[in-house]
């Protein structure tokens, strides 16, 4: 039955769910509270994968998520990258003159701000986008829309009054695919890999310019480097960096044989295909 389960947090219509449907339109989604039941479900094997956010253009990162990994053990399989597509969406039959309040997750009310003071409509936030659709199709009222995606509308049966509602292009969301199972590729020289990697700094001085260095002195291209604190004590911080390249790589054998010099409980959390996004000509990721 896990097989068949991909689990992601929110309401059903999420962009989550709609990540989901892109990636593996074979699987049920399967809608969970949190982000930690998501993944806790693959942890047990009620779900072959999980769809989980980590950062977003807009919004930035995910915090949460970089708590949980460390505690879950799964591994990343594949990344995602979805456009946000946020529409106005009303009760059928309604039009865009008969809406007065407009209700949504507090990021894609702002995210939405220009085109909501233009209709001189009133926001009213919600606790996600999926969620005050859910609503509005609950309790019908002419006077009132929702922010959500396209497919929240077709889902709970509403119209969408106007679409790319956002008053600015090229919001996107980053995914992470996780897997119970390790899933590493076989390299292939045509293919542009990622790999994260979780690590903590050894008390050294310079020790994370050092522990970096390697990536530097072999050409790995370092693409991502968060930093957050690993426990309540706040005295060990964690860092995740994403990196272009492939274990099976030379210069990323020795780049990690370096890191680990300088570093402690280091955890290749998965290596997998870069997303097309990342090298779209009119788009361009940090």
């Amino acid at each position: 039955m896990s097989n068949k389960i991909i689990a992601f947090q929110g309401h059903k219509g999420a962009y989550s769910h709609l990540s989901c449907v892109r990636v593996h339109p074979e699987m049920e989604a399967f809608p969970c509270e949190t982000f930690s039941e998501a993944m806790f479900m693959v942890v047990r094997g009620d779900a072959s994968v999980a769809m989980i956010p980590l950062e977003n253009s807009t919004a930035g990162r995910v915090e949460e998520i970089y708590r949980l990994m460390p505690k879950t053990e799964l591994h990343i399989i594949g990344e995602h990258f979805e456009p946000v597509n946020h529409c106005l969406l009303g009760i059928p039959g309604s039009k865009l003159d008969d809406i007065r309040y407009v209700a949504s997750h507090p990021q894609a009310l702002a995210q939405c701000d220009g085109h909501i003071k233009e209709l001189g409509i009133e926001p009213i936030a919600s606790l996600d986008t999926a969620g005050s659709a859910a609503e509005l199709a609950q309790s019908p009222d002419r006077a009132r829309a929702a922010i959500a995606s396209s497919l929240a509308a077709e889902l709970y049966g509403l119209d969408i009054l106007r679409e790319n509602f956002q008053d600015k292009s090229g919001n996107t969301t980053r995914f992470l695919i996780l897997s119970k199972d390790s899933h590493v590729p076989t390299f292939d020289p045509a293919i542009t890999y990622m790999t994260s990697i979780m690590f903590e700094v050894r008390n050294l001085p310079a020790a994370l310019y050092k522990a970096l260095g390697g990536f530097a002195t072999n050409g790995v291209n370092a693409v991502k480097l968060e930093s957050y604190m690993a426990s309540d004590t706040m005295q060990a911080t964690s860092f995740h960096l994403d990196v272009e390249g492939h274990p099976e790589q030379r210069s990323m054998q020795y780049a990690l044989q370096e890191l680990g010099f300088f570093a402690k409980n280091v955890r290749i959390m998965g290596t997998y295909p870069a997303h097309p996004f990342r090298y779209r000509k009119d788009t361009l990721v940090e």
